[in-house]
């Protein structure tokens, strides 16, 4: 079969909505186009009965209720919202946060804020794979601190930290838990209550939804948790989030978490099998390519590889009819090395030639084959232009 140009494998800095959720939302642009705020009329009932349908299939594909649920314009709104809004509605417990060094930017700076506030912060670092250590969590633990933040899957390289052990330790000491989902809600099993989680937050633009549209799960009972609103203006969203709902782009959220929810088990062995062919095809065809973070705790369609002697925007520009990135979406507008894989012991030469391939729900195997071949060819081309890695090249024996 002949592979269509240019082949996207960039998935988790944005995918492709999929066919079945646009034609679910496309009657609430103009047919049902109703404020679901509006209580009065039937335009209103018809729009907010779709938002409580996609309320019900978010908080299934998590195992939450749906009145834990709180709609947002995505997991960068709804982190903020979790971590200013307990910071907030708990100082006067405490004042101390812990995380992590590989947290994405919509954590680390939404802290580096409030510690010009008056929070402390603790950044726990992570081993050479790219996970935290739940004892160092522990050990971190203060009578002022209010919240862990710990991400689920991490954005770069697809690292799945024990998030239930980390919620065992956070109930244990009496500590809210938060956690952003965005990368694994849809890729792989998400279980709020089981895990211990107060609060997760997800995009529906990572898993086959619309941009521009999230949601925030808020921990009900045992412990109830409390948030101060971050956006004040009519009370919707159980006043924790006020502003018009985006009633299409919810029923878009709602129809990708009802499909992930009955197809994500078998999509996810497909990537898997999918992602170990381009890793499998790349290793064999190249040397001193280097995998970042660990084969076994990580999602199904990531992998992130260094290749010696190549800047990573070079290959990027060499195999322009192939889309990937050389870090999180968030990041790709700096120079700087990736901080997650600075923060696993990498060194800046290998971090700068890092590259990050996202598989998703429309990728093919004839895609795999045709980008594992145009990437050795590059790297190879790259490498022989290159003065310093030729002279560092080992040479055979006389």
């Amino acid at each position: 079969m002949a592979v269509k140009l240019p082949i996207y494998m960039d998935n988790h800095a944005t995918t492709r909505v999929d066919p079945r959720v646009v034609e679910a939302m496309l009657p609430y642009f103009t047919e049902k186009f109703g404020n679901a705020a509006s209580r009065n009329h039937e335009f209103g009932w018809k729009a907010e009965e779709a938002v409580e349908t996609a309320r019900g299939h978010v908080a299934r594909l998590i195992h939450a209720s749906p009145r834990e649920i709180v709609f947002t314009s995505g997991a960068t709104e709804s982190d903020n919202l979790a971590l200013k809004g307990v910071a907030e509605a708990y100082r006067k417990r405490g004042n101390h946060i812990i995380t992590q060094a590989t947290e994405h930017k919509a954590v680390l700076d939404t802290l580096k804020r409030l510690e010009q506030s008056g929070c402390e912060v603790t950044c726990l670092p992570v081993s050479k794979d790219g996970l935290v250590d739940p004892d160092d969590l522990r050990r971190a633990i203060t009578p002022r601190t209010i919240l862990l933040s710990i991400m689920h899957a991490n954005n770069e390289i697809g690292v799945v930290q024990p998030i239930a052990e980390i919620g065992r330790i956070a109930k244990e000491k009496d500590v809210l838990f938060h956690v952003d989902a965005a990368q694994s809600v849809g890729k792989i099993p998400v279980d709020a209550e089981k895990d211990g989680v107060d609060l997760l937050a997800l995009s529906a633009h990572k898993l086959y939804g619309p941009k521009g549209v999230g949601a925030l799960y808020v921990r009900r009972k045992n412990p109830r948790v409390e948030l101060a609103a971050m956006i004040d203006g009519g009370g919707h969203e159980r006043g924790m989030r006020s502003g018009t709902l985006n009633v299409p782009g919810i029923v878009g959220l709602g129809k990708a978490c009802e499909i992930c929810q009955q197809e994500m088990a078998e999509e996810g062995e497909r990537l898997r099998a999918l992602r170990d062919k381009l890793k499998d095809a790349i290793l064999a065809g190249l040397d001193n390519t280097f995998i970042n973070g660990s084969m076994t705790q990580r999602l199904p369609q990531n992998l992130n590889l260094s290749f010696a002697g190549v800047e990573g925007e070079a290959l990027l520009m060499g195999i322009n009819d192939v889309a990937v990135s050389s870090g999180s979406a968030c990041t790709s507008a700096t120079l700087e090395p990736s901080h997650v894989l600075r923060a696993l012991g990498v060194s800046e030469d290998l971090a700068h030639s890092s590259v990050r391939f996202g598989l998703g729900r429309f990728n093919t195997a004839e895609e795999v084959e045709y980008v594992a071949a145009r990437v050795i060819e590059t790297v190879k081309r790259l490498r022989e232009l290159s003065p310093l890695y030729e002279a560092a090249k080992p040479r055979p024996p006389r």
